[in-house]
C-alpha cells in the first residue's frame, strides 16, 4: 500500500513507524527540512519538502498512485484543503484528516465535515477522542482503559492489580473458582513495561496492569474482585479548560447530570470563553497547584481529578497533590508517555495519551478490511481484533489451537450464536463465529491472512 502522511510531528512519525512494519511504501510531507531529516534518519521513508496542501507537492509525493492520505499537520485548514486536492486532482481512495479546532467540531456546524460535503472520509479529533475515552472510564471506577466489543456485550477492561485484592498471587487457572459467579478471561499482563501473554499457570502480581475480558453485566463484580469500589463519581474536578477539558465538561453535563463538575483554568480569558458552552459546571480561575484553590474546589471530597492541561508537569503534580489532599482517584493526560510508569508508581491512577489515542484511531480505520474492528493498546504495541469468520475465509475449519501462537496471538473469546466461549482451545471455527483476538502489532498481518477470502472459492 502506498501511503502519504502530511505532517512529520509525533503523530505522523508514530503512524509511519507502525505502517512501515507492514512493508507499506510511506511518503511524509512537511515544510521543515530539519524535521524531515530527523525522521529520515530513523525511518526508511520518502521525505518530501513543501506545503502539504499544494497540488505540486502532493504530485511529487506520489498522489497519483497513492492508496491512502493521512493529513495530520498542525493546521486544520491545511488538512481539509489537502483532502480536497487529493480527491479532486488525484482521486486518492481513502483520506483521513485530523481536525482539532472547537468551532469545526461544534454540533451546529459538524455536518460540514460529512463526506458528502468535504472530501474527508474519516475525521479524527484528538480532543474529542480523549474526552470520550475518559468519559467511558469514569463509568468504571478503577479502569484505565475500557473497550466495548461484540455490540457492547463484552468489555475489555484495563485495570491495575491492587495489593489487597485476593486475585493477586493467585494462579490464573484458580481465579474463576475463587469467584465462581464471574466468567472472565485474563487477556494480557503488562509488568514492569514487559508485555506478557499469560497462560493458566501465571500469577497476577501487585501493580500489574491487566486487560480482562468480561461480559458487560459482570463488569462491576470484576472491578470489585480487583479491589475497586463500583460507585460512579459524583464530584469531578477537571484541571485545564482547553478543548479536552471543555469537551469533558460538556459530556458530563449531557450524560452525568447528577455529577457536580468543576474546572480549574489558569487563563481568565479562556474561562470566559468556556463559560459560554457550559451551563452547570463551576469554573474556577487560578493555578491548579495552589492548595487554597484546591480547597475552594472541595478537593478533600472530590472523587476524581482529571488533569488535562497541555503541560505534562502540571498534570502530574496536580494529580499527585490532589490525591495527597483527599481526592480518591486521579487521571493525568501525558504527551510524553516515558513518564507513564513512574507516574503511576507514584500514585496516579491512570494516564491518557492523546498521541496514542490519535494513532490508534487512525490505524483502526487503516487496518480494517476483512477484520471488523481493531483497537491498538499498550501504546500501539498490542492490537485487539474483533473479527467474523466468513464462509469463504481461510480460517473456517481451523481449530483455535491452530490460530494461537504462544506469546504472540491469543483467541480470548469466540461467540457462536448466543454462546460465549472464553479462552477456547479445541473448538473448530465455523462460519459466522465472532472472535476476539489479541496479538502483538507485528502479527496483525497473520490474523488478516487467516480471515481473508479464498481466491477461488466455488
Amino acid at each position: 500500500m502506498k501511503v502519504i502522511i502530511l505532517g512529520a510531528g509525533q503523530v505522523g512519525f508514530s503512524i509511519a513507524r507502525y505502517l512501515m512494519q507492514e512493508q507499506n511504501h510511506i511518503t511524509i510531507v512537511d515544510h521543515s527540512p530539519a524535521v524531515l531529516d530527523t525522521i529520515s534518519d530513523k525511518l526508511d521513508i520518502q521525505p518530501v519538502l513543501g506545503f502539504a496542501s499544494h497540488p505540486d507537492v502532493l504530485e511529487k509525493a506520489g498522489a497519483k498512485e497513492a492508496d491512502l492520505l493521512i493529513a495530520v499537520t498542525s493546521s486544520d485548514e491545511v488538512n481539509m484543503i489537502a483532502c480536497e486536492v487529493a480527491q479532486g486532482l488525484f482521486n486518492i481512495p481513502l483520506k483521513i484528516a485530523r481536525i482539532r479546532h472547537q468551532n469545526y467540531l461544534n454540533s451546529d456546524w459538524s455536518e460540514m465535515l460529512a463526506s458528502q460535503r468535504l472530501a474527508i472520509d474519516v475525521t479524527i479529533s484528538p480532543e474529542v477522542e480523549v474526552a470520550q475515552v475518559i468519559g467511558r472510564n469514569l463509568r468504571t471506577s478503577g479502569a484505565f482503559d475500557v473497550i466495548s466489543l461484540i455490540d457492547d456485550s463484552l468489555k475489555l477492561v484495563g485495570v491495575r492489580c491492587m495489593a489487597h485484592s485476593e486475585i493477586v498471587n493467585t494462579p490464573i487457572k484458580h481465579i474463576n473458582s475463587l469467584y465462581p459467579t464471574l466468567d472472565l478471561a485474563i487477556a494480557l499482563i503488562v509488568r514492569d513495561e514487559n508485555i506478557i501473554f499469560p497462560n493458566s499457570h501465571d500469577h497476577l502480581l501487585a501493580d500489574d496492569e491487566v486487560y480482562v475480558l468480561v461480559q458487560r453485566e459482570r463488569l462491576n463484580e470484576v472491578m470489585q474482585a480487583f479491589g475497586y469500589a463500583t460507585t460512579e463519581s459524583r464530584e469531578i474536578l477537571i484541571v485545564g479548560g482547553g478543548n479536552i477539558g471543555l469537551n469533558l465538561a460538556v459530556g458530563m453535563e449531557k450524560e452525568h447530570r447528577n455529577v457536580h463538575t468543576r474546572i480549574i483554568e489558569k487563563d481568565a480569558k479562556r474561562c470566559e470563553q468556556i463559560a459560554k458552552f457550559l451551563k452547570n459546571t463551576e469554573i474556577l480561575q487560578g493555578d491548579a497547584l495552589d492548595y487554597d484553590l484546591l480547597q475552594e474546589a472541595n478537593i478533600e471530597n472530590c472523587e476524581t481529578v482529571l488533569a488535562v492541561t497541555n503541560d505534562d508537569k502540571v498534570n502530574i503534580l496536580s494529580s499527585l497533590i490532589s490525591k495527597r489532599h483527599g481526592a480518591k482517584r486521579s487521571v493525568a493526560l501525558l504527551n510524553n508517555m516515558q513518564y507513564a510508569s513512574m507516574v503511576t508508581s507514584l500514585g496516579v491512577d491512570a494516564v491518557i495519551s492523546p498521541k496514542a489515542l490519535t494513532v490508534s484511531t487512525i490505524l483502526k480505520h487503516v487496518r480494517e478490511g476483512n477484520l471488523q474492528s481493531l483497537y491498538p493498546i499498550v501504546e500501539g504495541n498490542v492490537v485487539v481484533i474483533e473479527a467474523r469468520a466468513k464462509e469463504t475465509s481461510h480460517v473456517i475449519g481451523l481449530a483455535i489451537d491452530d490460530v494461537t501462537i504462544s506469546s504472540e496471538i491469543t483467541v480470548i473469546a469466540l461467540v457462536r450464536g448466543d454462546t460465549l466461549h472464553l479462552l477456547p482451545t479445541r473448538l473448530n471455527i465455523s462460519s459466522n463465529d465472532k472472535l476476539i483476538i489479541i496479538t502483538r502489532k507485528e502479527s496483525v498481518h497473520k490474523v488478516e491472512k487467516l480471515f481473508s477470502i479464498r481466491p477461488y472459492y466455488l
